[in-house]
């Protein structure tokens, strides 16, 4: 009785598993299984045909890529995320700074650096000159219909910590209440448009009552803890003008990759299976 009870409980697992893992549609000779499509909808919160109609796109790219043998190398990676710090006005070391107080595991920042790469080179691979580059139009078209995305407070009151010795900066910031003697604790005001495109990005990004990264100026280093953001104000075009472009331009990549794989679909070989 104990082994026919066994038994039953081993092939209901296996019935389970079959139906769970079963293959739903197979895409140029590869699968997508049940248990994909409800993974996909459950992380990206979406429908069933949704999900369905991302993971065939996302079979199509990933088999693309692997046609045209692309790939990105650590200096790509660098390349691209030291080019994302100037469009945001910044130095790569307070860049990675401020990148690393978004994501605890900054991996996850360099494999998303990664894909960006990979689609660059997969778009020009396949556009040919075909892609539009932004223009100033373009750009200032963008800025006016989305300025509530470039928001910054009109003043911040900071106190601004600053040493020659770093360890001593360092050591400051992890216990303010106890300050070594090399270094400055002022309180100030800032205003934002009095301020360089570098500083508007490190305030903006950074919370009330915690502190910006560590960065150099005047040949001494700084960080400021922001104990409040007050107003609102647009920043200057000029200021963002770079982000916008990368903005653009990667949108722009998207809806062609989008539009490429709708064609690809035609002519895929795609069975559904269940």
């Amino acid at each position: 009785m104990h082994k026919l009870l066994l038994s039953l409980v081993i092939s209901s697992g296996i019935s389970f598993a079959a139906m769970v893992n079963g293959i739903a549609i197979i895409v140029n000779d590869e699968p997508i299984t049940l248990y994909d499509i409800d993974k996909t909808m459950s992380v990206n919160k979406v429908g069933k045909n949704e999900a369905v109609s991302y993971l065939i796109d996302k079979i199509l790219y990933d088999q693309l890529v692997q046609e045209n043998n692309i790939s990105a190398d650590v200096f790509e990676i660098n390349d691209y995320i030291e080019k994302l710090a100037n469009s945001n006005g910044m130095d790569v070391y307070t860049f990675k700074s401020v990148v690393k107080q978004k994501y605890p595991d900054y991996s996850v920042f360099e494999d998303e650096a990664k894909n960006a790469v990979i689609r660059q080179k997969l778009v020009q691979k396949i556009v040919k000159g075909q892609l539009a580059i932004a223009t100033q139009e373009d750009m200032e078209l963008h800025y006016e219909k989305n300025k509530d995305q470039y928001l910054a407070a009109n003043t911040y009151q900071v106190i601004q910590y600053t040493s020659k010795n770093k360890a001593s900066l360092i050591s400051a910031l992890k216990n303010p209440m106890i300050i070594p003697e090399d270094v400055q604790r002022d309180s100030t005001t800032l205003e934002t448009q009095k301020l360089p495109a570098q500083m508007q990005f490190l305030l903006n990004e950074t919370k009330e009552n915690s502190f910006t990264p560590i960065f150099t100026a005047n040949k001494q280093f700084v960080a400021l803890f922001v104990q409040k953001k007050q107003g609102s104000t647009a920043l200057g075009f000029e200021s963002v003008k770079a982000k916008i472009f990368n903005e653009i331009m990667s949108t722009r990549e998207k809806k062609y990759l989008k539009d490429h794989f709708e064609k690809q679909k035609l002519t895929a070989d795609i069975k559904i299976v269940r």
